[in-house]
């Protein structure tokens, strides 16, 4: 027996033994587990920061990929790439105009398809399947889809317009200076919009029901209920379709050769296609400097969406 405020003899015990054990624990971690992360880290180490690091010593010559020998260029390659190369800077603009289009509208599309769909009734499994299929399709295949339907010869386009009394709108879609990119980014959005539209489901599916009922006892409407509830709940969900669209939009090098062949016209020449093109020309220090610039435009543009975001949430 215990007198009254002392704890119990085997509470103090078994609380011992379990500070023992807990001591005994942490001395005795193997130190072959350290070893473990160690093929992850070479893997890291020797494709990613080695060639990384090379690209930076590379942008600076004028190497020509296979030569034993090289000359110093500095930051000409830069300098070149940003003020004189107007193949370059017309890249840099196809890719904002492809990147804003696509982000802007397939996000808001993706958004669109799940407020309709979020319900787990079969008829909307069914058309989430129908959405989401083209995202199981490679890129090649749905670029070579999306040339013939763009044909201004015998394309599915050209036919439809033709069917309808709407002739005069069919042309040439992707010889269309001015135009084409953004044909490219419908084909884009109607390749992921199904695949970001799952995201958006799942994000609405964790809101609380409770918000709404409370919203119905209050009389708020439609729109008020998703501005004041449904968008500020999926944040996350929101942020993570916009930086996934982001990257895809900055992946589409196999698009837009799928579509426009290889090289590309200067119509639809993004980034990707751009680096690629100097890299087949043997002009690897040149083409070093232009995907570092091109890093440097994947950052700049992350952080202004990043900003966006969430000056958008907090006016919410």
């Amino acid at each position: 027996m215990t007198s009254a405020g002392e704890p119990d003899v085997g509470v103090r015990v078994m609380a011992s033994v379990q500070r023992r054990r807990r001591g005994r624990g942490a001395t005795r971690t193997h130190w072959a587990l350290y070893l473990f992360p160690v093929p992850a880290l070479a893997l890291v180490v020797a494709f990613l920061l080695l060639p990384l690091v090379q690209s930076f010593q590379y942008a600076a010559t004028d190497w020509n990929g296979y030569s034993a020998t090289y000359k110093s260029m500095g930051l000409d390659n830069f300098i070149h790439a940003i003020f004189n190369d107007s193949l370059f800077q017309n890249s840099v603009v196809n890719t904002l105009k492809f990147t804003l289009v696509v982000v802007i509208v397939q996000t808001m599309l993706s958004l669109l398809l799940a407020v309709l769909l979020v319900k787990n009734s079969r008829l909307n499994i069914v058309l989430r399947s129908l959405f989401f299929f083209p995202t199981i399709l490679s890129s090649v295949a749905v670029g070579f889809i999306w040339a013939f339907i763009y044909d201004p010869t015998f394309g599915l386009m050209r036919g439809l317009f033709q069917m309808v009394g709407l002739g005069a709108l069919s042309g040439s879609y992707l010889g269309d200076q001015q135009a084409a990119i953004y044909w490219v980014a419908m084909v884009q959005i109607w390749f992921h919009a199904g695949q970001l539209m799952v995201v958006f489901i799942a994000g609405l599916q964790l809101v609380p029901q409770e918000l709404y009922e409370a919203a119905d006892i209050d009389g708020a409407g439609k729109w008020a209920r998703f501005r004041s509830i449904t968008w500020p709940m999926i944040a996350p969900a929101t942020t993570i379709v916009v930086a996934y669209t982001t990257i895809q939009c900055f992946k589409a090098f196999d698009l837009i050769l799928g579509i426009a062949g290889n090289p590309p016209g200067t119509a639809l020449d993004i980034l990707s296609t751009r680096i690629y093109t100097s890299f087949a020309n043997s002009q690897y220090g040149y083409a070093s400097a232009e995907s570092i610039i091109f890093m440097a435009v994947i950052g700049i543009v992350v952080l202004l969406q990043r900003w966006a975001l969430r000056l958008t949430q907090a006016r919410e």
